[in-house]
């Protein structure tokens, strides 16, 4: 039997004449990821880094959202090659790597998503849902193929080698984050401010100039607009998390007064 696996998402950024568009899964819950698998969104980034969720989670809503026309993206914890293997066997083929700074960091993500000679990934595809246990007719020979690698710029070192990083073989695309850019910019909390937003659209100019895609977090729809029309090829625009905490807040404020008493009778 020989299976076939989904196209990646350096081929759902490509085959697109439209920025894409998805949101972040950072719950662990399958059930969650399923819900917002079938919402109409592009892509979906199940998220390691900043959340509960586990190798075991990960599998859990990467096979909760297999039937769905949407693209799984998981971001490991961090650039780590033991992390990115596990992720890949267990078959997401689509990674971020946060809080890469530099060309050789970037080179190093790449090295940890290609078997030798052209990398240091271990070879467990007789056992790993990566390679649908080795039902995935030359896996080994064509795992490039069906792997993209996003990093993720989070620094002002990043900001300043944005070009070399992206000029990376094997770095299908960047992801901006402006949280930790903020930070890193001495900004804490101010992801809007004007010199975040002017570093954003530094790495956008760079990396658009690599020939590959750019991507940034945006969460305020006003923001959002604004990379896109500054020429953000993809976008994450929520978290579901984020997205229950606000809608939960909107019932209380409802149906209840900031006094406690209910704002109408039942």
């Amino acid at each position: 039997m020989s299976l076939r696996l989904d196209p990646s998402f350096r081929e759902q950024l490509a085959a697109t004449d439209r920025p894409s568009v998805g949101m972040w899964v950072c719950s662990g819950s399958p059930l969650l990821a399923e819900v917002a698998a079938g919402s109409g969104l592009d892509w979906l980034l199940i998220d390691m880094e900043h959340s509960a969720n586990t190798l075991d989670t990960v599998l859990l809503q990467l096979q909760a959202v297999a039937t769905y026309p949407i693209t799984p993206v998981v971001r490991v914890p961090s650039n780590d090659t033991v992390a990115i293997k596990q992720v890949l066997d267990l078959g997401a083929q689509n990674l971020i790597v946060p809080m890469v700074s530099s060309a050789p960091e970037a080179r190093a993500a790449v090295a940890a998503t290609r078997y030798p000679p052209a990398g240091v990934r271990g070879v467990g595809s007789a056992l790993a849902r990566s390679a649908r246990w080795n039902r995935v007719d030359d896996y080994l020979q064509e795992s490039a193929q069906h792997t993209s690698l996003t990093v993720q710029i989070e620094t002002t070192a990043g900001v300043e080698a944005a070009a070399e990083i992206a000029a990376v073989d094997g770095v299908d695309a960047v992801f901006v984050g402006p949280s930790d850019l903020s930070a890193s910019m001495g900004l804490l909390g101010q992801q809007t401010h004007p010199d975040v937003t002017a570093a954003v659209k530094t790495v956008f100019d760079a990396v658009t100039a690599a020939g590959k895609p750019v991507g940034v977090n945006a969460f305020d729809p006003a923001t959002a607009d604004a990379y896109l029309a500054a020429g953000a090829d993809f976008v994450a625009v929520g978290a579901d998390v984020a997205l229950l905490a606000r809608a939960s807040e909107a019932l209380a404020a409802r149906f209840i007064r900031a006094d406690g008493s209910a704002r109408a009778s039942y």
